[in-house]
């Protein structure tokens, strides 16, 4: 005999629901694309009607740009806190350099791509790109001024220097959407030496900080 009870459906609260919408909406971006970022793929993703994404997001291009905005979001907050983190300016640069110069920042790099292409034919999108650039922009900014205060860097404009690192991160970003693997050693490490040259660093410092403390037990 068949049932007719059906599975009772637990109402979310409209701000958790629209938070788990975007978290969806994220990641589809980070592994698929921008382009993949539809009312029907995150339904899918989240097991639901695309009904129920249209009711929260009449349009799919508020959706692409908050997914992107989303995303950003997240990295910039776990590689520059707001309220700070841990080590001195030197380490935290070393730490963010080493991180968006490595293989896990790759798909973020690609989402960067992804988003200023687009962003030349949506507007939404575009004014979240630009949005995004000010604060990834200030954040460092932030740090490369705290350093200066606190005698760890020299520079003459905190701006132009934290520009210069944000442009060599971008043109690395570029090849890594491409996925070449035989750049030379000294142009893979070009953010750390733009940084150290820039903020009167002795060469390799960053990039020393930045390595992993030599384990004192063999691989198992």
């Amino acid at each position: 005999m068949s049932s007719s009870v059906q599975r009772k459906r637990i109402r979310k609260d409209p701000a958790a629901r629209r938070a788990e919408i975007v978290a969806a909406a994220a990641a589809v971006a980070l592994a698929e694309g921008l382009e993949c970022v539809t009312l029907r793929r995150v339904a899918e993703e989240l097991d639901v009607r695309p009904g129920l994404i249209s009711h929260y997001f009449p349009s799919a291009e508020d959706l692409v740009a908050e997914a992107f905005a989303s995303a950003a979001t997240a990295e910039i907050d776990a590689l520059l806190p707001v309220e700070g983190s841990e080590g001195t300016p030197t380490e935290r640069l070393a730490r963010f350099l080493a991180h968006t110069t490595g293989e896990a920042y790759d798909a973020i790099s690609r989402l960067w791509i992804n988003a200023r292409h687009l962003s030349r034919y949506r507007d939404v999108l575009r004014e979240r790109v630009a949005r995004q650039e000010t604060v990834w922009r200030a954040r460092l900014e932030g740090l490369v001024r705290e350093g200066v205060e606190a005698g760890e860097f020299r520079t003459g404009d905190t701006l132009v220097t934290t520009l210069q690192i944000l442009v060599v991160l971008d043109g690395l970003g570029v090849d890594a959407n491409i996925g070449d693997e035989d750049l030379p050693e000294a142009v893979v490490r070009m953010a750390f030496t733009t940084a150290e040259r820039e903020l009167g660093l002795k060469a390799d410092v960053l990039s020393r900080v930045a390595e992993p403390p030599a384990s004192g037990g063999q691989p198992g």
